[in-house]
């Protein structure tokens, strides 16, 4: 890796997920934090108040895994509540949503949503990590 991306945010509310997800993401070695959110209203609170930082570029994610189902607000709810963050948040941020999920509906909403730019079946693997990182961030594989 050249350059770690500065932040990875987990956005799911199951403690071994996130655990799984975060030894993944340090052994490939590719962010300096990672932070972790229980659900969709935690998510958009850290992304306010970072967004708020004078100092953005090292405390908003790069990158965002995203579960759909979860308590108080879940991964659409977040999704509609981030595309009324500002554009200064919203801009550098790529959401990918990393779910259990296999309604072909869910696929095919998060299909629709430009904010959206994947949808993957958990868990993260070394191989989607790569290959999320060669699309998304080529300067930093």
């Amino acid at each position: 890796m050249n350059n770690k991306l500065n932040c990875i945010l987990l956005i799911d509310d199951d403690d071994a997920t996130n655990f799984i997800h975060q030894i993944i993401i340090n052994k490939s070695n590719i962010a300096e934090q990672i932070v972790t959110a229980l659900n969709g209203k935690q998510a958009i609170e850290f992304l306010t108040k970072n967004g708020e930082d004078a100092n953005t570029e090292n405390t908003l994610p790069s990158l965002i895994f995203l579960d759909i189902n979860m308590p108080v607000m879940d991964g659409w709810g977040f999704i509609e509540a981030y595309k009324e963050l500002s554009e200064s948040i919203r801009k550098e941020i790529v959401i990918v949503m990393l779910t259990t999920s296999y309604d072909p509906d869910d696929k095919e909403k998060a299909k629709r949503i430009p904010e959206i730019s994947e949808f993957e079946k958990k868990p993260l693997t070394f191989d989607m990590l790569n290959q999320l990182m060669e699309k998304y961030f080529p300067e930093n594989s």
